[in-house]
């Protein structure tokens, strides 16, 4: 009996590089392009907009990145400390996490002798790594990487913050609000259609949902903005 080998296409694999670089993409053009428009709004000059541009593209992705790095990073440590109590747990009490190993399997499914057979085998070959994957929950796919999430998140953001920023220099100076609240919409909708492509998700729904929420971010800093008018008289 011949085999062919099947390997099916998942997306899990791409959850920690897509987070970042999701987040950092939308956060750089809501947050940047809602800042340019508040202060449009206050009556702020083109000179002042193209400063505040570039302010909050600097702050944003070093704030982005080390956010992420420290969270990630949380993570990691967390996972270690499990892995290291699960170390000591096998060690002092093999018999003790074998029979849970056989539980966890039983619980899935399993007959109790098949469930002790898979317990076995999979803790000569690897124990950690079993109770890692079925008792804790890290798997090597989930597994995230600080530095790739922080470098993610940051060239993200500064991506993001880089549709207002050329909006600005390419639209005349009495159409600069407006020409940055289209190119943030346009942007934001074409990010929602990537992200959910790439998410194996509706490449529709993902794009109307970022939409609507980063129209929300604007006309909510607009209408903060236009309190603060700063147009001279």
């Amino acid at each position: 009996m011949s085999y062919s080998h099947h390997q099916e296409k998942h997306y899990i694999h791409r959850t920690g590089w897509l987070r970042a670089a999701v987040l950092g993409a939308n956060d750089g053009i809501i947050s940047v392009t809602s800042l340019i428009m508040g202060m449009a709004a206050s009556g702020a000059s083109t000179h002042t907009l193209l400063v505040t541009c570039i302010a909050g593209l600097i702050s944003g992705a070093t704030s982005m990145a080390a956010g992420e790095y420290i969270s990630v990073k949380s993570q990691v440590d967390i996972e270690k400390a499990d892995l290291h109590m699960e170390a000591r747990e096998l060690e002092k009490n093999p018999g003790h996490e074998l029979k849970e190993l056989t539980h966890i399997y039983t619980l899935r499914g399993l007959t109790p002798e098949l469930a002790h057979e898979v317990a076995v085998q999979l803790t000569a070959k690897d124990a950690l790594e079993a109770h890692a994957r079925d008792e804790i929950g890290i798997h090597e796919n989930t597994a995230a990487n600080p530095v790739q999430a922080a470098g993610s998140s940051a060239l993200a953001f500064s991506l993001g913050a880089l549709f207002p920023m050329c909006s600005i220099l390419l639209s005349p100076d009495q159409y600069i609000s407006t020409v940055v609240m289209i190119v943030g919409i346009l942007s934001l909708a074409t990010l929602g259609g990537l992200s959910s492509y790439f998410a194996g998700t509706s490449i529709f729904r993902g794009s109307a949902r970022v939409t609507l929420w980063g129209i929300l971010a604007m006309a909510f800093a607009s209408w903060i903005g236009s309190l603060f008018n700063v147009t001279p008289v």
